[in-house]
């Protein structure tokens, strides 16, 4: 067997079309880091006014003065009458699945204001409870 008919038998035409495929693939992303490679370049040039702008944004952003929302006592309110249904000592993460239940506005931030102005605070065995 010689010729054409000896490279049918042995793959050859499909080891010559995942060859050509290969190199084709290579070349391409040859082609690409090539036509991309200036950017780099440039980056790695002004590598030091990109930190800079980097720490600037960093060092610029302080977290805000918290604000308390406006309706305090309306939420207070609110989750004063959750926490009958749990009794005198209760866990957070279950009036939060309450309150998100019975479609409370915001009840994370809502709780996390209870919890700022101390009126939730913690019993110390793991519950919270109404600061009287």
């Amino acid at each position: 067997m010689t010729g054409l008919e000896a490279i049918a038998h042995h793959n050859g035409w499909a080891i010559a079309a995942v060859g050509i495929s290969i190199v084709f693939t290579g070349l391409t992303v040859l082609s690409i880091i090539i036509s991309q490679l200036h950017k780099v370049l440039t980056f790695w040039d002004e590598r030091k006014t990109h930190y800079e702008r980097l720490k600037d944004r960093w060092q610029k952003e302080e977290l805000p003065d918290f604000a308390l929302a406006q309706d305090i006592e309306e939420s207070a309110r609110q989750f004063r009458l959750l926490t009958d249904r749990l009794g005198e000592h209760f866990p957070l993460p279950k009036l939060l699945e309450l309150a998100q239940k019975c479609g409370l506005a915001h009840p994370h931030s809502a709780m996390n204001d209870l919890l700022i102005t101390k009126r939730i605070v913690p019993d110390g065995k793991g519950y919270f409870v109404w600061n009287k």
